[in-house]
Parts: C-alpha cells; sequence; structure tokens
C-alpha cells in the first residue's frame, strides 16, 4: 500500500511526493526498500503497489524491476485502507488469482533493519493462514509506552500465534504503561496475510456496504471511478479487523519503525552530540540536547536549544517542540483552507 499522504512529515512529504518516496537515510525510497524486504520469499511477478495515479512517476522510479510488470494499481481516489485492499483483491482476481492464494497487505512507508528477521516472521504468518484459516497479523512486542501506537490484545496461543482478544485505539501515557506492563499487548504494525477467499468472506459478512461493490471492481475499468467512489471510506482495522474472529496475531522478531512522525527519526539515526542531525551538509552545536534537525546539504547551527524539530528544506522552515510532532499535520489542515498557501502542499 502506497498511496498515503505522509502529512505528518510535511513539508518533506508532499501530496505530490509522499514519505513512501522519500530517503530519510541511506540512498533507497521506503518503497525501494519495502520491495527489496520481501526478497526470497514473495517473487517479483508477484508483487504489486497500490497508489493514486498523480504519484505513478514516483511509483515507478522505485518500484523498477522490483514488482510485476503490470504491478500497479491505481485508486481513482483515495479512500482509506479498507476500500484499496478491495481494490487490490478484485485486480489479483482480474489477473488470474486463484481465492486460495495468500497475500500479503503491507505498508509501504514502515523501516525493518533486520531483514531475515522480517522474512521468517512473514513465512510464519503464511503458515498460519493456511492452516487455521484466519487472517493474521504481526504483533510489535512494546519496549516502552508508545501513546502514537494501536495495540493488539493477544489471547489464547495456538502454535506460533495467538488469537487476537481486542485492537486497542492509540493509549494515553497511564494506559500505555499499563499495556507494557501487562505483557499482553503488542504494537499494531499493520501488516495483514491471509488467504483471498477469507478476506472476501469477512468483507462479505462484516463490511457488506463495501462488498456489495466488489463484483463491479472486478473487469470494469472503464467505470472504476464512479463504483470506487460509491465504497464506503473505511480503514481496514475498523472495517473488517476490530470485528473479526478470525484475526491472528504472530509476534515479530525484528525491528520496527512505522515512521509515523518526525521524532521516530531519533530511533534510527546515530546521535550526534545528542542531537540527530538529518543530511545535514556540516553544523556547529553547543549546549543543545535532544533536537532533530533535517536540513539537508545545509549548515545548521544549534545553540541553547533542546527537544525542537527543525525541518528546513528549498520552500519551507518549520520549527517546533519534539513532543507536538504529531500536530504536524494540524499545519497541512491549515495550508489545505489557503489558497494561497496550497503550493507547499
Amino acid at each position: 500500500m502506497a498511496g498515503g499522504k505522509g502529512t505528518r512529515f510535511w513539508p518533506e512529504s508532499t501530496s505530490k511526493k509522499p514519505k513512501q518516496y522519500l530517503s530519510f537515510f541511506g540512498n533507497k525510497s521506503l518503497l525501494t526498500s519495502s520491495l527489496l524486504r520481501v526478497e526470497g520469499l514473495i517473487p517479483k511477478e508477484n508483487r504489486y503497489i497500490v497508489t493514486l495515479k498523480e504519484q505513478e512517476k514516483y511509483a515507478k522510479e522505485c518500484s523498477q524491476g522490483l514488482c510485476a510488470k503490470d504491478g500497479l494499481i491505481f485508486e481513482p481516489s483515495g479512500r482509506n485502507t479498507a476500500p484499496c485492499i478491495l481494490l487490490a483483491l478484485a485486480y489479483l482476481l482480474d489477473k488470474g488469482a486463484s481465492l486460495e492464494d495468500v497475500v500479503a497487505i503491507i505498508p509501504s512507508d514502515h523501516v525493518i533493519l533486520n531483514e531475515n528477521g522480517f522474512r521468517n516472521t512473514l513465512n510464519k504468518c503464511f503458515e498460519v493462514a493456511v492452516s487455521q484459516n484466519s487472517i493474521v497479523t504481526i504483533g510489535i512486542p512494546p519496549n516502552f509506552p508508545h501513546t502514537g501506537y494501536g495495540y493488539i490484545q493477544k489471547g489464547e496461543r495456538k502454535g506460533e500465534a495467538y488469537k487476537v482478544a481486542a485492537f486497542k485505539e492509540k493509549p494515553n501515557l497511564d494506559t500505555a504503561k499499563d499495556y507494557l506492563a501487562s505483557g499482553n499487548y503488542f504494537w499494531n504494525g499493520g501488516i495483514f496475510i491471509s488467504k483471498i477467499q477469507t478476506l472476501l468472506d469477512e468483507f462479505k459478512s462484516l463490511a457488506p456496504e463495501m462488498y456489495k461493490h466488489f463484483k463491479d471492481l472486478k473487469g470494469n475499468p472503464q467505470n472504476l471511478k464512479n463504483i470506487y467512489d460509491l465504497i464506503p471510506s473505511d480503514s481496514i482495522d475498523y472495517a473488517i479487523m476490530e470485528k473479526s474472529e478470525k484475526v491472528m496475531v504472530v509476534p515479530s522478531s525484528f525491528d520496527w519503525n512505522d515512521l509515523g512522525s518526525w521524532e521516530a527519526l531519533e530511533a534510527l539515526i546515530p546521535s550526534t552530540e545528542g542531537n540527530t542531525m538529518v543530511k545535514c551538509k556540516n553544523y556547529y552545536l553547543e549546549n543543545s540536547k535532544g533536537n532533530i534537525v533535517y536540513a539537508p546539504n545545509q549548515l545548521v547551527s544549534i545553540l541553547g536549544v533542546n527537544d525542537l524539530i527543525v525541518v528546513s528544506n528549498e520552500k519551507v522552515l518549520m520549527i517546533l517542540p519534539k513532543a507536538e510532532s504529531q500536530k504536524v499535520k494540524n499545519i497541512v489542515e491549515f495550508l489545505k483552507k489557503e489558497e494561497t498557501t496550497k503550493e507547499y502542499l
């Protein structure tokens, strides 16, 4: 899935070129890294990308030689993850996939450094999806009380997996501490593995207002936009996962970061004198700690300030307290309302 807008990584991530097509460290985009991560497990002719038509240029650049020749699936409009997945399933069946085939639904903006651990975990998920006729998600064992992630409560153990007892919304700090202390919760990684038939059965049962349009999505490209706009906009979590009795969770055996905000870079980039300096050409640091600075090819001087996010590119300078990193999307919402500021989106 590569159609998101990445608003919390504005101003570097924009609607024209969202974060999945960017490289925050190294020289590969997040999408390219996601495709390479399944090498040796999923053949490139079986890899497909769901995105928006206006992102076609970047999707092609980032996936060249890494997915099927007809591997770009274009949503007519962004309608959240459930319609996106329903469209992808229709496309795969049109291309000759079987209802018994297993799909892995993977966001394109995650950072996973232990690729062998990822492939091993994904392989376990394939086995559980088939043997237990279930929708399998990957649970990330939490190592601190994060308030920006959803959580999965584990239930009865069944072999390599656990029955999912409940999905939990992003908690406040006290609740997150309780989840961590209990040992019964995972972070929700947003990765799902299932047979196509199992997913469609759950759509039919739990999201009938979506599923009733499924047959029209198949083999009907000339009328796709009109059909797609009729499908309710909802996330796969709300539409299916939180209601389904068929969801299992397999614990991850790899590191994971969903790059949900600028603050996430702290865990991925080695500290420089107590600060996270990203792609800066040079810098002067004095009496400053805990800052995150993204300023490609620029000289940066930081003196006497702590715990700030500073982002500078050709068009925009943004400065905010690190504790407010989730609120970057508020700036984006403001810019959308002002005709004179839309060039920054």
